[in-house]
């Protein structure tokens, strides 16, 4: 298992990962072969999770952040003594894996997507975990 480390700078951010799991991927098609198949992403914090969408307009993320703090407030009627229960919330909301195609070593995304690692405790250093699941040549 590989591992990426990622800082965030406020307690509810949305930080874009896309250059560096491309840089990775790229790095990794020339030194171990990497060319088509899966690159499995796991978050392994239960206060942060992971997603992708468009990643042109930075109002998207804005907008995003906005309504996830709206819907899991910061503070309300919680019971964790921790008081973040808002950031478990939106990590089971975002989910903790992704899974993206590669293809001639290259990570496959559409035209506006981004991968986002989404946090709701921070800042904090984070980590994603990477498995490569090699695919069939043809």
């Amino acid at each position: 298992m590989l591992c990426l480390e990622f800082e965030t700078t406020s307690r509810s951010d949305m930080r874009d990962i896309t250059s560096q799991l491309r840089s990775f991927v790229r790095r990794n098609a020339i030194e171990k072969g990497w060319r088509n198949g899966i690159l499995a992403l796991f978050c392994p914090h239960t206060t942060c999770g992971l997603t992708v969408n468009e990643g042109a307009d930075p109002d998207v993320r804005r907008d995003m952040l906005t309504f996830f703090n709206g819907l899991a407030p910061r503070l309300g009627d919680y019971h964790h003594a921790e008081g973040n229960s808002d950031a478990h919330i939106k990590a089971t909301l975002h989910g903790p894996s992704l899974t993206l195609f590669v293809e001639n070593g290259e990570l496959c995304l559409g035209t506006w997507q981004s991968v986002y690692l989404c946090e709701g405790d921070g800042p904090r250093r984070r980590s994603v975990w990477l498995q490569w699941l090699a695919g069939q040549e043809e």
